[in-house]
């Protein structure tokens, strides 16, 4: 099976008047009865995931770098994988019984500069019943300058984070976070899973962008967001999520109103935006 989307152009979106709110904040600043109440847990346990092809999403993109607006492709790529609970990775040894299914999304560009170009990967693990908590996290970068590499990993109640960087004071180390936040890089695959309303309010704590090239502990924000549903151009419903970290600082993510609800367009508060080009499901590890 294969799916393929193309869109030309920018979304003009249309808001749709207020229905009320699906769940209230509640006087801690979380959304009343946890995330249980705002993500589907189900979400990836679609068949669609079992047809043994990645999801394959290309999308025109832009980001700041030197104080010039880069433009570049961005690629994310989403897929079921079988950990083994030995070595925590994919496993090629399919007849073990330490087995466990994660989603793994990679997300990878490549950035001209006036002299040279910035490489991102960073890879993301979601235990496949749990699309709003990180499992795991790996992320490098590569520039003429050096290359970083960080690592977060789920242990117990804690974020488990290391690092290595060419940076002053980020040369290698690691320290903890707290597992109750969520991180902006996760937010283009979790917030798919959302159980989508016009109106729906919540708050959480949002670790700031880990693909940089930089190693220093992220800052850890309480954000607000919003769900609406809105118009493209054409008329289409789709889902608008806004984050609000201050008044200043918003990100909006729109997502496809039916299922997987892929993500259509991205804009951040820091100049980073994507627009989907392509989509297509298909094993991107053949030749």
């Amino acid at each position: 099976m294969k799916y393929i989307f193309q869109l030309s152009g920018w979304y003009l979106l249309l808001a749709i008047s207020m229905v009320g709110c699906a769940n209230q904040i509640d006087k801690d600043g979380q959304a009343g009865g946890g995330t249980a109440t705002i993500f589907n847990a189900k979400w990836a346990e679609n068949k669609l995931w079992d047809d043994g092809l990645a999801e394959v999403a290309i999308y025109a993109a832009e980001r700041t770098i030197y104080n010039k607006q880069r433009t570049f492709d961005y690629t994310l790529i989403t897929v079921k994988e079988d950990f083994n609970k030995q070595y925590n990775v994919k496993t090629d040894d399919y007849k073990r019984n330490d087995l466990y299914p994660v989603m793994k999304v990679n997300a990878f560009c490549r950035i001209p500069t006036d002299n040279y170009p910035y490489h991102f990967l960073t890879s993301l693990f979601f235990k496949r019943q749990d699309s709003a908590k990180l499992y795991k996290l790996t992320s490098s970068s590569q520039e003429w300058c050096g290359n970083t590499f960080k690592a977060i990993n789920a242990t117990g109640n804690k974020y488990q984070f290391s690092f290595n960087s060419y940076w002053d004071n980020q040369g290698a180390g690691e320290f903890n976070l707290d597992n109750d936040i969520v991180f902006e890089d996760q937010l283009p695959y979790t917030l798919r899973s959302l159980k989508f309303k016009h109106g729906l309010t919540f708050r959480l704590p949002v670790a700031e962008l880990i693909q940089t090239n930089k190693a220093s502990k992220p800052n850890i924000t309480q954000g607000t967001f919003t769900v609406n549903q809105v118009k493209d151009t054409s008329g289409k419903l789709t889902w608008s999520v806004n984050l609000a970290f201050t008044p200043e600082k918003q990100n909006t993510y729109l997502f496809a109103a039916d299922y997987p609800h892929i993500l259509l367009r991205q804009t951040t508060w820091d100049g980073r935006t994507l627009a989907l080009k392509e989509v297509k499901r298909y094993a991107y590890w053949q030749h």
